[in-house]
């Protein structure tokens, strides 16, 4: 705790003399909840986390990575996922969060850094984590976010991150993640599509026999309505508490099934991307830690994408190689060790 500054209104440096971010605070957090840290932030005071995070938030609705910083999705998706787990996220947090990061949906269905850049996606990620978190995933356009990112999966089995750029080991997470998320939004989806009900893509995989298509995020009707992204009215979302999103959204089941290709994925991550004890970017590149934590990440989410919901573990037909390569199950939108973050979320709702 030497990167946390006590009395200056800050929170947490890389090192002890470089200035606090809302990068810095996830990275930090989540490794705490790694360690079983949790306590530590009740006894440094999760208001002074708080007072810093409100500093960091701009006009616009969005954050700042740090004081002078830039303004980004990547920012509000640190902000509001630590706010989240630590119980702090409030109203006054999330106020206009959700305008800005749709202002960053470009024409292509991804999510950019910043209103006007490429779709991207990390930041597709990060946004639409962020919205879940809020409670306004409903206000994106769904379907055209989900056309996006299946083609990004290229013929390697690896994901690009953007349009036309090489696939790269560290968006199995990025991207890997953002599919696997999707495939509990069926009724969002569906509302948005004037649809009453899923299709199931046809899947051989017995894991999906059990599939509900009645009870995943059910939007329900109040008297304020939206405009939907693909015309007519969305209705917003029922009022929830921030401090249940989390976990209620991985107790819900999979509505959809996979809409990537989990096995070739798996494939490229470990016949291409795996070198030696680490992972790498693609074949020619050096291991290093950044893209060893997104493609074991990545490898984690895509084998257990074909399971009906969190307590159903992955039939063997879904897991390249033997049994034993089977990571844990990590929560898609903290990317924590999914038993960690159950500690976490026991611990600060007590708060």
């Amino acid at each position: 705790m030497r990167c946390y500054a006590i009395g200056s209104g800050r929170w947490i440096w890389w090192w002890t003399w470089s200035d606090a971010s809302s990068c810095n605070n996830l990275c930090c957090s989540e490794l705490t909840y790694y360690l079983g840290w949790s306590q530590v932030f009740v006894i440094n005071n999760r208001g002074k986390l708080r007072a810093f995070l409100l500093r960091m938030k701009d006009a616009s609705g969005g954050f700042r990575m740090h004081d002078g910083g830039e303004v980004d999705v990547r920012a509000c998706y640190t902000a509001i996922s630590v706010a989240s787990v630590l119980n702090i996220l409030d109203d006054e947090l999330t106020q206009n969060v959700g305008d800005y990061i749709l202002s960053c949906q470009t024409y292509e269905g991804g999510i950019a850094g910043e209103p006007g850049s490429e779709a991207h996606g990390g930041y597709t990620f990060c946004g639409l984590a962020a919205m879940i978190l809020i409670n306004e995933v409903h206000r994106l356009d769904l379907p055209c976010l989900i056309d996006w990112v299946v083609f990004r999966q290229g013929v390697e089995g690896g994901f690009q991150g953007r349009t036309n750029k090489l696939v790269d080991g560290c968006y199995s997470f990025w991207q890997g993640g953002v599919a696997v998320i999707v495939q509990k939004l069926h009724s969002v989806i569906c509302e948005q599509l004037g649809l009453s009900k899923v299709l199931d893509s046809e899947c051989d995989s017995e894991s999906y026999h059990d599939y509900e298509t009645s009870d995943i995020s059910d939007v329900e009707e109040c008297t304020v309505e939206t405009s939907c992204p693909l015309g007519g009215t969305c209705h917003r979302r029922k009022e929830v508490s921030f401090a249940d999103i989390g976990v209620d959204f991985i107790s819900n089941k999979r509505a959809i099934a996979p809409i990537f290709s989990s096995m070739h994925l798996q494939q490229y991550l470990l016949l291409c991307s795996q070198e030696g004890a680490g992972f790498r970017d693609k074949p020619g590149k050096p291991r290093d830690h950044y893209h060893t934590c997104y493609c074991l990440s990545g490898l984690s989410v895509c084998q257990y994408c074909s399971s009906a919901d969190a307590d159903s573990p992955p039939l063997a037909r879904d897991i390249l190689g033997p049994y034993s390569n089977l990571l844990e199950q990590l929560h898609p939108l903290y990317n924590l060790v999914l038993d960690r973050y159950y500690e976490a979320h026991d611990f600060f709702s007590k708060f």
